[in-house]
């Protein structure tokens, strides 16, 4: 035991946060909010016999976090297949830049976002070439 299993975004407004991931990176997602009491959508981020994990988008319970705050949580990075491109996508539906594009030498390129509801996400690009 020990293993990430599942993850929560916590969003302002649904609909935003549901299109940004959406479109960004390709997810689906599944109304589980009678479950959970409260706006609650399962996040499907790809294919079940793939390495990787669901999660979810939660309806924020408190304040957003504030601008330039230090992260409170942990940043969940995604395995994309070009990163060029999902930054494009990134900003272009109203995310920012965190942390720019930077070489994990001989492993991948990396960088972080914040997305349309404030929180800090992590992408990342298999290359051994990265340097």
């Amino acid at each position: 035991m020990g293993r990430l299993v599942h993850f929560e975004i916590h969003v302002n407004d649904m609909e935003r946060a549901k299109m940004f991931y959406g479109e960004v990176f390709g997810w689906t997602f599944e109304d589980w909010s009678d479950y959970a009491g409260m706006p609650y959508f399962g996040a499907m981020t790809g294919d079940a016999k793939e390495l990787g994990i669901n999660g979810a988008l939660m309806q924020r319970q408190g304040a957003s976090p504030e601008p330039g705050q230090a992260l409170n949580g942990y940043a969940c990075t995604i395995g994309v297949e070009d990163y060029d491109s999902t930054e494009t996508r990134i900003l272009n539906l109203g995310g920012k830049l965190a942390l720019p594009k930077y070489a994990l030498p001989g492993m991948a390129w990396q960088g972080y976002y914040i997305d349309t509801e404030g929180n800090t996400f992590g992408i990342h690009q298999p290359d051994e070439h990265a340097k």
